[in-house]
């Protein structure tokens, strides 16, 4: 097994496909979407540290902090890397960044925690047969109460 340490990289290269644009996230542009880009960061954040794990262990994200910097056509191939900048106790602290092969088009952090599996799913399976499984939230205040001009669901 690999040590856990600072400095370890991952990195991947993607080719954007039609799937992975804005226009299939309710938005107009034919462009790489924000989510797939997070997701790709997470992927090489999670390559970074391939074969580092006990047995039973596995990462989750935190948090994200990152910037999307420029739009990626449909066809572009893009490079991810992640660098691990730091550990404080089970959170894994990463640098990201993407390129297009012109510019930068993502910089940040991405934060990943260290979790016993079994526990994790065992955590999911008790919330998924709880009482609230499946009920929608009730806003109580603060930004998830609806304001007067926008009181629909997303279609």
């Amino acid at each position: 097994m690999l040590e856990l340490k600072p400095n370890l990289r991952g990195s991947l290269t993607h080719q954007v496909k039609a799937t992975d644009l804005a226009t299939n996230w309710r938005n107009d542009v034919p462009v790489l979407a924000t989510p797939i880009l997070l997701w790709l960061t997470e992927l090489a954040c999670m390559r970074a540290i391939e074969g580092t794990l006990s047995d039973g262990q596995m990462t989750v994200g935190l948090s994200h902090d990152t910037s999307h910097l420029a739009p990626t056509p449909s066809g572009w191939n893009i490079h991810i890397g992640a660098r691990l900048e730091a550990i404080e106790n089970r959170k894994l602290i990463f640098s990201v960044e993407g390129q297009d092969g012109q510019e930068t088009i993502l910089r940040g952090k991405h934060v990943r925690a260290i979790v016993d599996r079994e526990r994790f799913l065992a955590g999911v399976e008790a919330k998924a047969k709880g009482p609230n499984a499946n009920k929608i939230p009730t806003p109580q205040n603060g930004i998830l109460t609806a304001s007067a001009n926008n009181t629909g669901a997303p279609s």
